[in-house]
């Protein structure tokens, strides 16, 4: 899997930055926020949205913060305890516990593919072995699916997951990922077909053909 793009480090910032609300918005559609972009713009404004639930605005306040987090510590090592940080600050005040791995089990809608409980050793192996990928595009997607799939948080899952393939390819100069509203249903798709089947040819190919944007 070719990188697609090659920025330096103060470019991908640059345009992490420049698309930070779509990419917060992006985060809270792909776990059933019901916001919308102008929503979420005004959210992130610190103006009230009546319409809005508090758990959904909860939800982007999160995701505001532990975007923010990520981007102040682009250049920390990838390692479980970021890895935590980060869901401390997509899941707080959501689940039963935060930034601390999954210790009961949990179902996933629409699969019958019930993940094992994560255990931390097994974990640091698996971040490991994403680790030492050569192709940054491909380590930034299949940590992604890895922790999706893996459910290593009681809750918000999928926004961490993709808050980490961020900063790989951020910190790497590689673009950034990105679900927009037009491929929402697929990825849904195909990231319900890889949990049934864990077969990550057709969902790494639909991201990397799809959601990887960058400078040219």
């Amino acid at each position: 899997m070719k990188d697609k793009y090659n920025l330096t480090l103060e470019e991908n910032i640059f345009l992490a930055k420049r698309l930070i609300v779509d990419n917060i918005y992006s985060n809270a559609r792909i776990e059933g926020c019901n916001v919308t972009f102008p929503q979420t713009q005004t959210i992130l404004q610190g103006v009230n949205v009546p319409s809005v639930s508090l758990d959904d605005i909860n939800c982007i306040l999160n995701l505001r913060d532990a975007w923010k987090f990520m981007i102040d510590h682009v250049t920390d090592e990838f390692n479980l305890e970021y890895i935590c940080k980060i869901n401390s600050y997509v899941a707080r005040n959501e689940s039963l516990e935060w930034g601390v791995l999954r210790s009961g089990k949990v179902g996933i809608s629409g699969t019958d593919y019930v993940p094992k409980i994560p255990k931390k050793e097994e974990v640091e192996k698996q971040i490991q072995e994403i680790n030492k990928i050569p192709e940054v595009t491909k380590q930034a997607i299949s940590y992604m699916l890895y922790g999706m799939r893996g459910q290593l948080f009681w809750d918000g899952n999928k926004r961490t997951s993709l808050i980490l393939a961020n900063k790989i390819l951020i910190q790497n100069g590689k673009g950034v990922l990105t679900i927009k509203d037009r491929n929402l249903n697929e990825f849904n798709e195909k990231l319900t077909e890889f949990y049934n089947t864990n077969n990550p040819v057709p969902i790494e190919e639909f991201l990397y053909q799809n959601c990887i944007f960058g400078i040219e």
